[in-house]
């Protein structure tokens, strides 16, 4: 793994995927120490507020100041004043990693009763903002969490049945054809109609998670299963199995190591259908509802004909970070595929 980890590095593409990824997921870790304001905190007075930027001012970092011109816009202009921000100041409570209480936050004003709008606010006044950085844990958690089941549950029906081949391998192989021809797209709602009265919205990320892994889990086992047929019949697993080996210690030792090269890349490509799938879910609001936050839900919130007519561009920032986030993770997986399987290097 370290030796992989080397070989992405080296690579441009690769050592720039990694790079935004981890910024991605250590935003999503501190998502409160980062944030401006509490990410439900609403403010009827500035809707629609423009993006604050941080300027030098006077011998500090400052934001400047805005009133409202026009209420039925809203328009907002400056008013030449500005306000003071510091680093590393107390602010609200928010819970590292849900557990340790704290107050310190990146960047605070001065006056408490100043307003910072890095990315301007929503309908409500609420930060996008913080709403963004909160809503980057469900988005990118999601993926991990839903490809790690799928991956787990492809593993072991396809790698069983491409072992042990039979009837286990018949039936298993009919049960994921039978999955694979149900249309996705309506299997996906079915599943969300029918568990969504039994969840409040904080259980609905648990919910989500597992509708895509169900739906998804059958091209994998597919996969392995044909990786694991061709595996059986090498002299390695021959040998194994002449000296009395047991099947389970034969899977461990011998085959998963073999397919761990696919499963790395394979989730690392996959990983993005799972936070498309969130926000397709959240868009058509069957996902993550309020009062948590994912870039979904966002998009949802700002499909808005005024947002477009007025060009409140921050609101669509949700899509920009989706779209980093996807291209970061398939520019990984294409590098990690040539470095695995150089014959199928991308020109």
């Amino acid at each position: 793994m370290k030796s992989l980890l080397l070989e992405v590095y080296r690579r441009p593409l690769g050592r720039a995927s990694l790079f935004v990824l981890i910024a991605l997921y250590l935003g999503a870790l501190f998502a409160g120490f980062l944030a401006t304001q509490p990410v439900n905190s609403q403010d009827l007075a500035h809707t629609y507020h423009p993006p604050t930027p941080i300027v030098w001012h006077d011998g500090g970092l400052a934001v400047p100041d805005y009133r409202v011109v026009d209420k039925s816009g809203p328009r907002y202009e400056r008013t030449g004043e500005y306000h003071r921000l510091r680093l590393l100041a107390p602010g609200f409570e928010y819970r590292l990693l849900g557990l340790l209480p704290l107050q310190r936050h990146l960047v605070q004003p001065v006056d408490p009763s100043a307003k910072v709008y890095l990315l301007g606010s929503d309908s409500t006044g609420r930060c996008v903002f913080s709403r963004l950085v909160y809503g980057s844990r469900v988005s990118l958690l999601i993926g991990l969490v839903g490809i790690t089941i799928t991956l787990f549950l492809g593993l072991l029906v396809g790698g069983l049945s491409g072992y042990f081949g039979g009837r286990i391998d018949f039936f298993a192989m009919r049960g994921v054809e039978f999955l694979m021809a149900i249309p996705s797209l309506y299997l996906l709602l079915a599943l969300r109609s029918v568990l969504a009265p039994r969840f409040n919205s904080d259980q609905m990320f648990v919910v989500i998670v597992i509708i895509l892994s169900l739906i998804g889990w059958a091209g994998a086992a597919r996969v392995l299963r044909g990786m694991s047929l061709s595996l059986r019949r090498r002299q390695f697993v021959l040998a194994a199995e002449s000296m009395g080996q047991s099947p389970l210690r034969i899977l461990r030792l011998h085959i998963l190591p073999n397919l761990a090269s696919y499963l790395l890349v394979a989730a690392t490509l996959s990983i993005p259908g799972y936070i498309l799938g969130e926000a397709a879910l959240s868009f058509l609001g069957l996902g993550i509802a309020e009062p948590a936050s994912s870039w979904g839900l966002m998009l949802s919130q700002a499909q808005n004909i005024k947002i477009f007519m007025l060009n409140f561009w921050w609101l669509l920032t949700p899509g920009v970070a989706m779209f980093v986030t996807v291209i970061a993770f398939n520019l990984l997986g294409d590098v990690l595929r040539d470095i695995v399987d150089p014959r199928m290097k991308t020109q």
